[in-house]
């Protein structure tokens, strides 16, 4: 084992353990180093790889946002992991739109209607009204939506899944727009269906709201001239 990855075993045993949680301070990285055995260059090594994966939020200087604390955003961790291998064509764009209809249409037939994210989805929905919205502001706004969707489900995995996509949909949907015979016909038969689905969450008919997914996203994909 690498002395920085000490740290990450360290902490795995204390949150196993219960001696550590959600919104726990680290000991300072003399302590650490010292319990540890290592270098505090290696206990500043295994932090930044932890803070890069989400784990631990690191603050600086003194008073009580200073010090390191256990944190949990797995979305991180997941969305810099798939952009690299989107980037690198190791994920085909057809697996992440078969993943797509696996993960957002299990999480629309499951969405409760009161969920917090449901007043984020009403929200966006309005601000993709906006006249005069550009198409990258609008696929970044229908990216969001449709994370806000997942998050209804109630399941954190699947939400921090779509989360992690979040930004890939938001590029490759992005390139597809160019293929589009005319984005304004486009963008108004996206906000229809975003409201049919939001309607379908709300009225608690979580098969037609994934139905309705289903077509939403293959609509688009199909009207773009993707191929898988």
């Amino acid at each position: 084992m690498r002395n920085h990855q000490a740290v990450s075993a360290w902490l795995e045993v204390e949150l196993a353990a219960g001696r550590l949680g959600i919104g726990s301070r680290l000991p300072g990285e003399r302590a650490m180093a010292e319990q540890l055995k290592v270098s505090r260059t290696s206990v500043r090594e295994g932090i930044r790889v932890l803070e890069a994966l989400g784990v631990l939020k690191a603050g600086v200087g003194s008073g009580p946002g200073a010090g390191t604390i256990v944190t949990a955003n797995p979305a991180v961790a997941l969305g810099s992991t798939l952009r690299l291998h989107i980037a690198s064509s190791h994920l085909p764009v057809s697996d992440i739109v078969e993943t797509r209809l696996l993960l957002e249409t299990w999480a629309a037939a499951h969405a409760e209607s009161d969920a917090v994210s449901m007043v984020a989805a009403e929200r966006l929905l309005a601000e993709m009204d906006r006249p005069g919205l550009k198409a990258p502001e609008f696929l970044a706004l229908d990216a969001l939506f449709h994370v806000a969707l997942a998050e209804a489900a109630g399941n954190v995995l699947v939400g921090a899944m779509m989360a992690s996509l979040r930004e890939s949909i938001q590029t490759y949907t992005q390139r597809l727009t160019v293929d589009l015979p005319n984005w304004h016909s486009t963008a108004a038969r996206l906000r229809s269906e975003h409201r049919e689905i939001l309607d379908a969450v709300r009225d608690g008919k979580g098969q037609l709201a994934a139905d309705h997914v289903a077509r939403h996203i293959e609509g688009f994909y199909r009207e773009a001239g993707f191929q898988e």
